[in-house]
């Protein structure tokens, strides 16, 4: 169960990692044409772009990646206990 539990905090943090990645290079303005910058688009807009088209346009701001971060935590969190209720 304990292996369970850190395999879910891994995964986290990498798709966590990938989303704060992705906002860097929001900022940097790369190419499309990066096969990384590629990769990271791929991982994370299944998840950014449908939290996107729910929030409200903020002028340019794209608020969609502090929400999945919050979301991810919170799910993390909850797995974690549900987990950890079951190995009792």
């Amino acid at each position: 169960m304990l292996e369970l539990i850190q395999l879910i905090g891994f995964a986290s943090k990498i798709y966590s990692v990938l989303i704060l990645a992705r906002v860097v290079l929001s900022w940097a303005g790369p190419t499309a044409d990066n096969a990384l910058t590629r990769f990271i688009h791929s991982a994370t807009e299944p998840v950014l772009g449908p939290v996107r088209s729910i929030l409200p346009n903020m002028g340019g701001l794209d608020l969609s990646p502090i929400v999945v971060l919050i979301g991810l935590q919170v799910l993390e969190e909850l797995a974690i206990r549900a987990l950890a209720g079951l190995a009792m």
